[in-house]
């Protein structure tokens, strides 16, 4: 593996900034030190007015290999996620066939191995029925078990109470939750195509995919955790009432229930509908202005952990579809950092806490070893950007298999120039290197 030198970056690594070079070998990060220009390497790489973070660490994505393909898979969206920064990813189980058996996940893992220029790992899938094979899991090899309340792609919803609760029970694994009550969702469902049928207008989708249906489902996981002590990780919280549910006065690495904050909920507000359309219908859904920015304070404050992505292909043709048929959810895992690095422009939120938030806490949540800090001895995880360099979103630049965004016509602030994952130059000002695949990534479980 070529050794690579970065030299005078703007190094952002656990709550500040400074400047400094760094030496890559063997994968990992070899030196950190304010002039280590004697050291010899094969790449030497200027970061001179740059900024060096640690890779970002996605904690969820929706890669659709195998068996809905013709979306998205696992080679081009980690190629995409890589042009954004993005050095790890953890996938989700609702493909075809679905992830519920331990050899159909170990076949996610084996195909990852050939074709991810990311690092890897993946969520297995819970269902009413497959509770035996959940605990067969290793909790070493996997980053969680997933737990559909709401329904989504495929047929993963789990809405059997008695199996839900034993699930929360006995799995001794993080649990990540898709917070929402499916029979709340129908009766308001039921009530609108009564008065439109299945051309719904998409601006009622956060009614029917509502703050009660949200509240209901993220209130009875917490108290199941609270119950049994499970690690709780609710995903894409979208609502303000649900952030009284969380509780920033522990420290992250001790705390049982988290949250994670996505994109879309802290970017779009429910006025979007009538430009974007279906193209911002995700579940669950985007909602008012203010949901959004208190969602934005949650993270600030520490009462949501984690920013993500819930990156999830469909296609145009899929998303131009009547409401009741048009699919849920979108590509963001490009512009994930550059739009956050656009919230930074506007002094919304600081790098330290960016960091903090896409790759620190994603790695103490998970118990990731070795990844998401620039630390000697560390895997070389890391993105360098340039944040006074303008760009404008195009189909021509969309890395996403589905080939578009929601952000089509944006023009972000700041560009990701260079993305090394695991001590391998990835990409490098919009070229790829794919001599060499991501590593599955390892975790330390103390549960």
């Amino acid at each position: 593996m070529k050794s690579i030198l970065i030299t005078s970056a703007n190094i952002v690594n656990e709550g500040r900034i400074s400047l400094g070079d760094i030496l890559v070998k063997e994968g990992r990060i070899a030196k950190i030190g304010s002039d280590l220009s004697s050291e010899t390497a094969d790449i030497t790489i200027d970061a001179t007015g740059k900024y060096l973070l640690p890779g970002l660490i996605d904690d969820q994505v929706h890669f659709r290999e195998p068996g809905l393909t013709h979306k998205a898979e696992i080679y081009t969206e980690a190629k995409a996620g890589v042009a954004g920064g993005t050095t790890t990813f953890m996938e989700m189980p609702n493909t075809v066939p679905q992830a519920t058996t331990i050899d159909l996940l170990e076949q996610k893992y084996s195909r990852a191995s050939e074709v991810s220029l990311a690092n890897y790992s993946f969520f297995f899938g819970a269902t009413n029925d497959n509770l035996e094979e959940i605990l067969k899991v290793d909790s070493k090899n996997v980053c969680g078990v997933k737990v559909f309340q709401g329904s989504s792609t495929g047929n993963m919803l789990v809405d059997n109470p008695v199996v839900l609760e034993k699930i929360f029970e006995e799995c001794k694994m993080l649990i990540a939750i898709h917070s929402e009550n499916d029979n709340i969702i129908k009766a308001n469902l039921n009530s609108f195509k009564e008065i439109y049928g299945d051309d719904i207008p998409v601006k009622f989708h956060p009614k029917i995919r509502s703050e009660e249906a949200c509240y209901d489902a993220s209130s009875r996981a917490v108290a199941m955790a609270k119950k049994y002590g499970t690690k709780l990780h609710i995903l894409h919280i979208s609502t303000a009432k649900e952030l009284e549910l969380f509780d920033n006065s522990i420290p992250l690495k001790d705390k049982r229930i988290t949250a994670e904050a996505c994109i879309h909920h802290m970017w779009f507000s429910e006025e979007d509908y009538e430009e974007k359309g279906n193209l911002i219908k995700w579940n669950p859904a985007v909602k008012t202005a203010h949901d959004r920015d208190e969602i934005f304070k949650a993270v600030l404050d520490g009462r949501i952990d984690v920013i993500a992505t819930d990156h999830a292909p469909h296609t145009l043709e899929e998303k131009s579809q009547v409401y009741t048929k048009a699919p849920s959810g979108g590509p963001l895992n490009q512009h994930s950092l550059v739009a956050m690095l656009d919230f930074y422009h506007k002094g919304k939120i600081s790098l330290e806490m960016i960091v903090q938030k896409m790759c620190h806490n994603v790695a103490i949540l998970f118990e990731i070893e070795e990844r998401g800090y620039i630390r000697e001895g560390y895997f070389a995880d890391l993105v360098l950007v340039d944040l006074n360099s303008p760009w404008t979103v195009e189909k021509n630049n969309i890395l996403s298999k589905c080939g578009w965004s929601p952000f089509e016509g944006h023009t972000f602030q700041s560009k990701v120039t260079h993305t090394i994952v695991s001590g391998h130059l990835a990409y490098e000002d919009g070229k790829f290197s794919e001599e060499k695949k991501g590593e599955r990534i390892s975790f330390l479980r103390n549960y």
